[in-house]
């Protein structure tokens, strides 16, 4: 899979503004500031695509990216803390919880996590809503670059096991080291193959 295009389509607030049409989507979830903008950028080689924020909790839209005018890339709102420090509401509520359940060409969902950090609440949360719903998600583990290579193994151990998940569910990244990439592609040329597949049954 190699990404040639990439264009910044539509952000909205809305659930009723939810694009449901026939191309198919990858979503980006996580905690706010985890990075989601980064990897993005990363994976389409544009470095502005998706605008990038020091300020934790600064996106509330669903943000929709073209790629290849053939599918979408999908940044949902960050979940986390506001500046009051009151949590947001749980991470199934609003425009979140509306998308992943309505969007019917939704081939996959990327959940990122901080690789320092062992899951919050609130991700676990995600993933408890993921499972039960049966939707279809791969964890990018993020900022490697700054962990230490007996610490980043020791971690994805404590982050599988903390989440109930296999090893080989976690996708490790970096986009200021510019690693991950590959096997992400490959993942998204995988399922949109059988995406395509199945819909010529």
């Amino acid at each position: 899979m190699e990404i040639k295009k990439a264009i910044y389509q539509i952000s909205v607030t809305d659930k009723n503004k939810i694009i449901n049409d026939n191309l198919p989507e990858f979503a980006f979830v996580g905690r706010s500031n985890v990075g989601k903008s980064s990897i993005i950028n990363y994976l389409t080689n544009v470095k502005s695509l998706a605008k990038t924020s020091s300020t934790p909790g600064k996106t509330k839209m669903v943000n929709y990216f073209l790629i290849n005018d053939m599918f979408r890339f999908v940044d949902l709102p960050g979940y986390g803390f506001s500046k009051t420090g009151k949590v947001h509401r749980q991470v199934w509520a609003g425009l979140i919880g509306d998308y992943l359940l309505n969007a019917k060409n939704l081939l996959n969902i990327f959940v990122l996590l901080d690789i320092r950090h062992l899951p919050s609440s609130l991700d676990k949360q995600m993933i408890d809503f993921l499972l039960f719903n049966n939707l279809p998600f791969t964890i990018l583990a993020t900022k490697i670059d700054k962990l230490s290579k007996s610490k980043l193994n020791q971690n994805v151990e404590r982050i599988a096991k903390e989440l109930n998940l296999r090893k080989e569910m976690i996708i490790l990244t970096s986009s200021l080291n510019k690693l991950g990439k590959d096997k992400v592609l490959d993942l998204i040329q995988y399922k949109l193959e059988e995406y395509e597949e199945n819909a010529g049954d």
